[in-house]
């Protein structure tokens, strides 16, 4: 998906799931340091939350969001709040209901989602401490790229 196509955040979300988007990005929408939020992140955080949480599940859209928020995080967006945010939106899993590990994912997907809330926090500060633990955005997008699409998902 590129810069260009990111759906709004309500695009295909249900009501309660908007409430759970809302709380899960009130709980990680905080400065750092003085620094905050990039306002151009929450609709791509929103795309994953939406991709995780739809029914049926699509591999291909949740590539797509998860390539779309970690292109962001390498360039612009790549700022000490914004990867505070994303760590803390996969690690604390607040507005999560549940959280996102009940949303049955193919497991490869889940192990990708575990490295955003692993050490993504550290990629400004300390990149040496979050590239030694893989959690460099441009490692996660590594592992995103090798991810199943829809096609070997249901086979």
């Amino acid at each position: 998906m590129s810069e260009s196509s990111v759906m709004p955040m309500s695009d295909g979300m249900s009501a309660k799931t908007m409430e759970g988007f809302e709380a899960a990005w009130a709980a990680v929408n905080v400065p750092r340091e003085g620094e905050g939020v990039s306002p151009e992140l929450r609709p791509r955080l929103a795309d994953v939350y939406r991709d995780i949480a739809v029914k049926p599940f699509s591999a291909n859209a949740l590539k797509a969001s998860f390539e779309n928020l970690l292109t962001y995080l390498l360039g612009a967006g790549r700022t000490n709040a914004n990867c505070w945010a994303v760590d803390l939106f996969f690690c604390v899993c607040e507005g999560w209901s549940p959280d996102w590990t009940h949303y049955d994912l193919p497991e490869p997907f889940n192990q990708v989602i575990a490295m955003m809330g692993e050490a993504l926090n550290a990629a400004v500060r300390d990149p040496e401490l979050a590239g030694s633990l893989n959690s460099l955005p441009e490692q996660i997008l590594e592992a995103v790229r090798q991810l199943p699409g829809d096609e070997e998902v249901a086979a």
